[in-house]
């Protein structure tokens, strides 16, 4: 950390000082466990958390029989009384009075202090090396100090390393957490550990430990909260959380890591760094971009100033896949609407798992990006929720199938919280596009069979029954919603219209529906509902093209009472489905760019994962200097100094984080319908570069090169034997295999199509 230039280009963020709050911090997290590092010099604050800590006071709630009551919202939707349908319904099927959730909020686990004796500090710095995954702070005071902080994932505990170079030093270290009335602690210490227990009230309890290890001096307790080393040369702490959520004693968790000997940090280092290169190293972004050598705070000021500075897009692009990283490698639980850090007992949202966007944006980089295996901890949150979701589906709506709600917690029950908003029915669906994915992407049949297929079947099986049929013998979906939107006479005094058929709920039913068709096909399974599948299919409502061109959000064009709304919910054909296309359907696609144009006309994304979605979008629809121009302005308006996404007024979402760097790969690869299209929206601010790592759609790894914003080189490497189709773009394209020879190619509609084998590596070049 000698002067400025950081050891990892690209990979480092860094700053003259330290944090001035939490949300200033810098993440380090294995999964399991997560911290928020500030740096303090003299008295130093990692806040610390457990993915599985929430409250746990309403972890056994229930839903009210409510199937009785859709005949009645039902007549009066078809028959366009919205706004009295939309207060039925939200009566009926949206939980509580407004303003009400029983959604468990997720807590902090407490905070670990130490406090070294010095004052006169010079030199400082502060950085997270994202290559290593480690936040470092090194600074002199009297002598050169340095401090390093990881989440080890493969001890999956919390270390921290404190160190002088010259004389002995005296720290005193201690654990507190906010005062909450509703959690009683408890304190303990010993020379060596300290201990933090805590038992919330009607909820859960938990338990925060603290070994220290120390070379030279010696160790004392000051009181059951603290320890006093004095004389020491390095000190080495190792902090763990433990929860009753899973079953079992909170110190029976933590006792399954105590180390045994003292460790060397040499040594935890090296492992820690192997490992994260097998995580985050599994993709590699090489832009030939000058990095300047300032802090990144200053930065950012500068961009926010109007000055140019391409490499920090690719700085926030490798935050999002470290963030990703750190809240999933170790973890049983998908990362929440804010990963897993939070210092709030009262957290915006509950700090809670919003299914109309914010959790699936959270898991879109995670099988392009080459990390398949986060994923695995939202399937296994979608399977928790459907065994509930299969009777919330009978008690709320008298169907078959499952049902997911708007919002859920830790605990997984499928019940619909905050009145208003939570009367929606497609949340299933679109977790079920997250099962057919992991499918698409890693082609095991075994997992298709045994875990996907059977969720995205429940899925269907709801709409079979959800579904009401018209004069015209269309299926219309009744009562619907566009998610948290709303329209003019939709109803008042409420966020959210009911209407019939809103274009999202259209979308994903026919998202669900094809893909049930195609796996019981690949399968070999369930002929006969294959054919009333498809049946439903064909009788969808049609997407409609409204007065100014734009794709209609509801089943009429109705007034918008707000036209910048933050959410672009009837883009989800576009993106991230797969609906809507160039080819296939050429007028909706026209329609789709005109409707995100016409919600940024009236200052439409104005949150950073709305701003995230819209990049998205126009790197779906080709543009990626749009697209760029987006992400750039989702680091500069909706992002802290430490690059944390911000909601408005200054809320970490770390949604926003991950759906932006989901646009950069949208920018490098698409393979929608398992056709592969080489950078099919690179901006013109990237004309030379190279990734490594990418997957595609139908069973792919994918490497590019490009300079002068040109395709120079892909390799291609199948999981399986099969035809790869490769987009042209306009490109006279070749194919070779790995030893140099051409590979025989069929040319049609701008694609080719070749025969591949798996495991072998293809190279598609310029002809």
């Amino acid at each position: 950390m000698s002067g400025n230039t950081a050891t990892h280009p690209h990979h480092t963020l860094w700053y003259n000082g330290p944090a001035r709050d939490w949300l200033e911090g810098l993440p380090i997290g294995s999964g399991r466990l997560a911290a928020m590092v500030m740096g303090s010099h003299k008295r130093e604050r990692v806040a610390l958390n457990h993915e599985w800590l929430w409250k746990g006071t309403n972890r056994h709630r229930d839903n009210k029989e409510a199937a009785h009551l859709l005949p009645e919202v039902r007549e009066l939707l078809l028959a366009g009384k919205y706004d009295e349908g939309t207060k039925a319904g939200n009566d009926a099927f949206g939980a509580m009075e407004l303003g009400v959730s029983r959604v468990d909020p997720y807590q902090p686990a407490g905070d670990l202090y130490f406090e070294l004796n010095h004052n006169c500090i010079a030199g400082y710095r502060r950085e997270l090396d994202m290559k290593d995954a480690a936040v470092r702070v090194a600074y002199h005071a009297g002598q050169p100090f340095r401090r390093e902080y990881i989440a080890h994932l493969t001890k999956d505990l919390i270390f921290v390393r404190i160190a002088g170079e010259a004389e002995p030093f005296d720290c005193t270290v201690w654990l507190d957490r906010n005062h909450d009335p509703d959690c009683a602690l408890t304190f303990s210490a010993t020379e060596s550990a300290l201990a933090m227990d805590g038992d919330i009230k009607d909820g859960i309890e938990f338990r925060v430990e603290s070994h220290v290890w120390h070379t030279g001096g010696s160790a004392s307790v000051i009181d059951s909260r603290k320890i006093l080393v004095e004389g020491a040369t390095e000190i080495i702490i190792a902090v763990d959380v433990g929860t009753s959520a899973t079953g079992q004693q909170p110190e029976a968790e933590c006792a399954m890591r105590r180390l045994s000997e003292p460790p060397v940090w040499a040594d935890l280092s090296e492992q820690h760094v192997e490992e994260n290169a097998r995580h985050y190293g599994a993709l590699e972004l090489d832009l030939p971009l000058d990095e300047p050598d300032l802090p990144t705070d200053v930065r950012m000021r500068r961009v926010r100033d109007g000055e140019s500075d391409p490499a920090l897009a690719l700085l926030y692009f490798n935050f999002g896949r470290y963030l990703l990283c750190a809240s999933s490698a170790t973890g049983q639980l998908p990362a929440n609407i804010q990963g897993k850090w939070n210092e709030d007992l009262d957290p915006p949202w509950q700090a809670d798992y919003h299914g109309d966007i914010n959790l699936e944006m959270n898991y879109w980089i995670a099988e392009p990006g080459g990390m398949p295996d986060y994923a695995e901890a939202l399937l296994q949150h979608i399977e928790r929720l459907a065994v509930h979701g299969k009777k919330a589906a009978k008690d709320l709506y008298g169907c078959r199938g499952v049902w997911c709600p708007i919002q859920t917690d830790a605990w997984a029950r499928a019940t619909p919280e905050s009145w208003g908003w939570a009367a929606w029915i497609g949340g299933a669906a679109w977790f079920a596009q997250h099962m057919w994915w992991h499918y698409e992407y890693g082609r095991d049949t075994d997992f298709l069979l045994s875990r996907a297929y059977p969720f995205i079947k429940a899925v269907a099986t709801f709409y079979e029954d959800y579904l009401i049929e018209d004069a015209d013998g269309s299926l219309q979906i009744v009562p619907s919603q566009s998610p948290e939107n709303r329209f003019v006479n939709g109803g008042e005094n409420v966020p959210v219209s009911l209407c019939v058929s809103a274009t999202m709920d259209v979308q994903l039913a026919w998202d669900a529906l094809s893909h049930a068709i195609k796996a019981s096909e690949i399968l070999g399974v369930d002929a006969n509902r294959r054919g009333v599948w498809r049946d439903v299919l064909d009788r969808l409502p049609k997407m409609r093209v409204g007065s100014k061109g734009q794709l209609l959000e509801w089943n009429e064009e109705f007034e918008e009472a707000e036209p910048g709304h933050r959410h672009i919910s009837h883009l989800f054909g576009l993106f991230p489905g797969e609906q809507i296309t160039p080819d296939g359907t050429p007028e909706l696609f026209a329609a789709a760019r005109r409707s995100l144009e016409l919600r940024l006309e009236a200052f439409g994304g104005h949150t950073g994962w709305s701003r995230a979605w819209v990049a998205c979008c126009f790197a779906r629809l080709g543009d990626g200097d749009r697209a760029f121009d987006h992400l750039q302005h989702l680091v500069t308006d909706f992002a802290t100094d430490t690059l944390l996404d911000l909601h408005p007024p200054r809320i970490f979402q770390i949604d926003g984080n991950l759906g932006g760097a989901a646009a950069v790969i949208e920018m490098l690869l698409q393979s929608y319908h398992e056709e592969i299209h080489l950078l099919p929206a690179l901006p013109s601010a990237w004309p030379e570069g190279r990734v490594g790592g990418l997957r595609a759609r139908g069973g792919y790894r994918v490497g590019i090169e490009w300079s002068g914003g040109e395709l120079t080189r892909a390799e291609i490497t199948p999981i399986e034997d099969r035809e790869c189709i490769v987009k042209t773009g306009g490109r006279a394209l070749a194919v070779a295999d790995g030893a140099g020879n051409a590979v025989d190619v069929r040319a049609v509609d701008g694609k080719i199509a070749f025969d591949v084998r798996a495991g072998e590596t293809y190279v598609v070049a310029p002809a």
